[in-house]
């Protein structure tokens, strides 16, 4: 029995995929929970065209994250920190404060997509590496400096 998958289903296929299941399992899991629907000729024309919009969207979301990656490489933040007299820092420079400097940018950015590369130890410029999409990265100076 052929099925589209309407939702995500564990170990058989994600949503919009057309898939082979048998008649039992078809009919008495998959139809009633409404996470299938039969494979008939109307349907299989629905799931097409919604892949196709599924993918034109897909390519315009890696597009755009495409530009903003470009965007970021040109920005650079100061984040001022506290350090003490021998060069140390006091606590540390997370995701969180190079997220809070690029607001005050007016980028917004979630601070759990930035991770800042080696150990921030003193003042100096260090990269910070922003996951703009899940596929693309992008790089950007984080420049520390004594409060």
């Amino acid at each position: 029995m052929k099925v589209i998958l309407q939702q995500d289903v564990k170990k058989l296929g994600k949503k919009g995929d057309i898939v082979e299941v048998s008649e039992g399992y078809g009919r008495n899991f998959l139809l009633p929970r409404k996470a299938a629907v039969p494979a008939t000729a109307a349907n299989m024309n629905k799931a097409t065209t919604q892949a196709g919009s599924k993918a034109r969207k897909a390519a315009m979301e890696t597009d755009e994250a495409r530009l903003m990656a470009k965007q970021l490489e040109k920005v650079e933040v100061t984040i001022p920190v506290k350090i003490g007299a021998n060069g140390k820092l006091f606590g540390s420079v997370t995701g969180k404060d190079v997220s809070e400097a690029l607001k005050k940018q007016n980028i917004d950015i979630d601070k759990r997509k930035i991770t800042i590369q080696g150990e921030v130890t003193g003042e100096g410029t260090y990269d910070a590496v922003i996951k703009v999409h899940p596929s693309i990265t992008s790089t950007i100076k984080v420049n520390i400096k004594a409060n």
